[in-house]
């Protein structure tokens, strides 16, 4: 095997453990002691909760080392079609391990945690993933889609906080679903028209004809449906942050009311 087979393999079996460690063991230990809420939970949203704590794990992870790449790895910024970089494929496989860890929780918990939005999602990205990591092209692409994992966090945040009773006026559920809505805003939607702009930019050079018809092809369908996807959560967590800016203002005249406030 090659070094970059022996990269990735070994990278996304580490991971894939690392992930499944995480969630069948580590997960529950860290949660009650910093949580004492989490004794108290179901088996059902004790799953979930695990879930969610490998998912933000996941996405601190990929999430930041993709944005370092990003901005300072020159390798692949040179030639985002077509550059290497060995950091950038180790971030490629540790998420193509957890992507497979999750699909395999989905499906071992499917009647508690089971969404097929999901195991079309990372389906999709694993087939993005694959090319990248077999044919070692695209990479500077996929790392920028890995910017995306950057709102998974407070996103998991909202339900742990919804979990535990918190109330949805608290500052912290507040400053957590503003911070939600604009990062996710900035790095699933805001991130569209620069991706399809390049590929425009590329299309027809000799970098882009050399990837042929099946990389093309894999690189607009599965572009396409995760971004689908993306406008679909969004106008999902829009449609929310109106409803509670809503009962906000309602309870705000509500109170005004009982304090005589009103004319």
């Amino acid at each position: 095997m090659d070094t970059n087979t022996i990269l990735v393999s070994s990278t996304l079996c580490t991971s894939f453990l690392i992930f499944q460690l995480l969630f069948h063991f580590v997960s529950s230990w860290f949660s009650a002691k910093v949580s004492p809420g989490f004794n108290n939970l179901s088996f059902e949203k004790k799953i979930e909760w695990n879930s969610r704590v490998v998912s933000t794990c996941h996405s601190l992870l990929v999430g930041i080392l993709g944005l370092y790449i990003f901005f300072f790895d020159e390798a692949i910024i040179a030639d985002p079609l077509w550059g290497q970089s060995s950091l950038a494929t180790m971030n490629i496989a540790t998420a193509s391990g957890y992507l497979i860890s999750d699909l395999l929780i989905l499906i071992l918990y499917w009647k508690v945690i089971g969404d097929k939005c999901y195991i079309i999602h990372h389906c999709t990205a694993l087939y993005a993933y694959f090319f990248v990591m077999k044919d070692g092209v695209l990479v500077y692409v996929a790392n920028f889609r890995l910017l995306a994992e950057l709102s998974s966090p407070f996103v998991n945040q909202r339900w742990f906080f919804e979990t535990l009773k918190y109330s949805k006026f608290s500052k912290a559920n507040v400053i957590n679903g503003i911070l939600m809505t604009v990062v996710f805003f900035i790095v699933r939607i805001v991130a569209i028209p620069p991706l399809y702009g390049f590929m425009l930019a590329v299309y027809g050079t000799e970098p882009y004809r050399r990837l042929g018809c099946l990389l093309q092809y894999s690189w607009i369908f599965t572009c396409i449906v995760l971004d689908v996807m993306n406008v679909m959560w969004m106008i999902k967590i829009s449609k929310g942050c109106i409803k509670v800016i809503s009962l906000m203002r309602q309870e705000k005249a509500n109170n005004r009311l009982q304090n005589g406030k009103v004319d």
